[in-house]
Formats: C-alpha cells, sequence, structure tokens
C-alpha cells in the first residue's frame, strides 16, 4: 500500500507550537528589531509585508530585500550571530510570528518536515541573494528597477504572478535599486509611457500599480 505524503502547511504547523511562539500583531512602519539590537528569536510573516534595511557608518541607508507572506528573518541567530546587522520594518499591517531560539532551533531538530521547509526557504532565498549581487554589479539603474519591479510581482516564481502590487514609494525602490529617487521617477515615467506598467485608477497616489510581464524584455535586452 503505498502511503501519500500530505502537504505541509507552514501556518498551521506553526499555530500549533508551543507559547513561545508569539503572536505580533504589527501596524505599518512598526520596528521589528533594529541594526545593533541582540538576536534573540527568528520571525515569520503570516500577512503582511516588511523591508529589511542596513545603515552605513556615514548614515546612507539601503534598502536590501521587501520581504512578504511566508517569510523568514533574522534567522543569523541560529548560526552564531548575536548581533542584528540590518533593521527590519513593516511596510503595511502585518501578523508575525516571533520564535525564540531556543524553540526555532529545537523545532529543527525534532520536526524533520518542518526542517525541510525552512532548508527548502533558506536555498531560495540565498539564489535570490545571488541574483541581487549581480544585478547590483553588472546592470544598469534601469535593469535592476524593472527587476526589482518583476520580483515584486512574483513573475519568475510558481504559480501566477500577482500582476498589480501593493503601493510603494519611489524613495524605496531608489533605496531598493540604489539610485536616485529621480531617476526611478524618469524610469518609471519611461516604463509607463512603453506600456510596461499602469497605475491602478490612473494616478499615482492610487494603491496599486500593474505590472506587465512586457517588462521582462527591460531585463533581457543588452
Amino acid at each position: 500500500m503505498v502511503r501519500i505524503r500530505t502537504p505541509f502547511n507552514l501556518d498551521t504547523f506553526l499555530n500549533k507550537t508551543d507559547k513561545d511562539v508569539t503572536i505580533l500583531s504589527s501596524p505599518k512602519r512598526q520596528i521589528l528589531f533594529s541594526q545593533g539590537d541582540t538576536t534573540d528569536a527568528v520571525f515569520y510573516i503570516q500577512a503582511g509585508k516588511v523591508k529589511v534595511t542596513v545603515l552605513s557608518e556615514h548614515g546612507k541607508e539601503a534598502v536590501v530585500a521587501i520581504l512578504e507572506r511566508g517569510a523568514f528573518f533574522g534567522e543569523s541567530c541560529l548560526v552564531g550571530q548575536i548581533i542584528r546587522t540590518a533593521t527590519v520594518t513593516t511596510l503595511e499591517d502585518s501578523r508575525i510570528l516571533r520564535i525564540e531560539k531556543a524553540t526555532m532551533l529545537r523545532m529543527l531538530q525534532e520536526q524533520p518536515r518542518f526542517s525541510e521547509a525552512f532548508m527548502s526557504y533558506l536555498l531560495t532565498h540565498a539564489i535570490r541573494v545571488q541574483g541581487d549581487l549581480v544585478d547590483q554589479l553588472f546592470n544598469s539603474s534601469e535593469k535592476r528597477l524593472a527587476r526589482a519591479l518583476l520580483l515584486l510581482a512574483h513573475f519568475g516564481k510558481e504559480g501566477k504572478p500577482e500582476t498589480v502590487i501593493a503601493k510603494i514609494s519611489q524613495e524605496t525602490l531608489a533605496e531598493m535599486v540604489g539610485t536616485t529617487r529621480s531617476r526611478v521617477s524618469f524610469f518609471m515615467n519611461k516604463f509607463r509611457r512603453l506600456g510596461f506598467i499602469a497605475y491602478k485608477g490612473g494616478s499615482r497616489q492610487n494603491n496599486g500599480l500593474h505590472v506587465h510581464s512586457s517588462l521582462l524584455s527591460v531585463v533581457l535586452h543588452d
């Protein structure tokens, strides 16, 4: 008799975990931890979105990641890092699970399917980070912006892309791409004229941005 392996649901599993998992109902713009804080927990996004920023010794801030539902962050505490190297802030109202370090380590040892799911996430995240590094080293700011928009819309991931992404400021996009807000504004207007993007309701002041698959041509064009 063949046993059918039921799909593993991270949210269901974590909701049943013991008291060392805290549910945080975090409003928009709440800082979950800051660069320089001590590391003592791993976080998991059940709903919402956060940005991960780093601040240089000269005061320059950069957005290194936008994380959404299903993402972990703060996992560096599991490998001996004692100080947070980034600040994490909510971009919208979010539901976050805070998992104590000891609890996370115990679950990884005792729950093979949870361990598999977590390792799969880490590998996927590592591939994304490698892609970001190559992007910064070799691509123009126009290509980097196009790639950032496509990633926010989930093009290239499993499942159907979300062609409408939530409102995100040009300042945040500039910090993600590593350029100025004026350059982002220039390229966004160019993408709009070419039909690669469209603002929901026709205005940038509205709450969504349509990202079309044709924007891939900017990334692929030499």
